[in-house]
């Protein structure tokens, strides 16, 4: 039996303390989390990452979650690898439910809101926070002025690839391109 770490920024939530009215916290990460999750993201720092966070009940067996979160980070230029730094601020909602329950929620709430499936007791809102800062990050960050030369190189007869096209050719009988 293998045991899975707990996620870096894990704020769980246990389902029973969720009444009618909806749960309200303010999350920040620390310093600890912070630096692990610069790794896991493979990032060269995470200055900041907060989020408010509300949970609501939706019938017997859904919760939603809506989240407002920003985060300071700074990730490497694809080009230089220059330190490029970056801030995001977005919401996201996100309705739990038991996994049988997902085609009948997809019938009754917006495209916008993606299911999740309710497994355990809890549901961790900083790890909820965290997949969607992942989402959020630039895939090719590149420092300002950075460029990649596209210059097509010259065209060469005599590479290895026209040596073996030429042989191949040879072979045919065709006259080599």
């Amino acid at each position: 039996m293998t045991r899975t770490a707990a996620p870096e920024f894990s704020r769980l939530v246990p389902l029973g303390r969720l009444r009618m009215e909806p749960f309200r916290q303010k999350i920040t990460a620390t310093a600890a989390e912070r630096a692990d999750l610069t790794r896991r993201f493979g990032l060269l720092a995470l200055d900041r990452l907060s989020a408010t966070v509300e949970l609501a009940r939706r019938g017997e067996d859904m919760f939603l979650l809506r989240a407002a979160f920003s985060a300071e980070f700074v990730q490497s230029c694809v080009v230089t690898l220059d330190p490029v730094g970056g801030a995001v601020s977005e919401e996201f909602t996100l309705l739990y439910g038991p996994p049988e329950m997902e085609t009948q929620a997809g019938q009754t709430v917006e495209d916008e809101i993606a299911f999740e499936p309710l497994v355990g007791t809890a549901i961790d809102i900083g790890e909820a926070v965290a997949q969607q800062f992942s989402l959020v990050l630039p895939p090719f960050p590149r420092s300002p002025g950075a460029t990649i030369d596209a210059e097509a190189p010259p065209a060469d007869d005599s590479g290895p690839l026209a040596a073996a096209l030429s042989r191949l050719a040879d072979r045919r009988g065709e006259p080599p391109r």
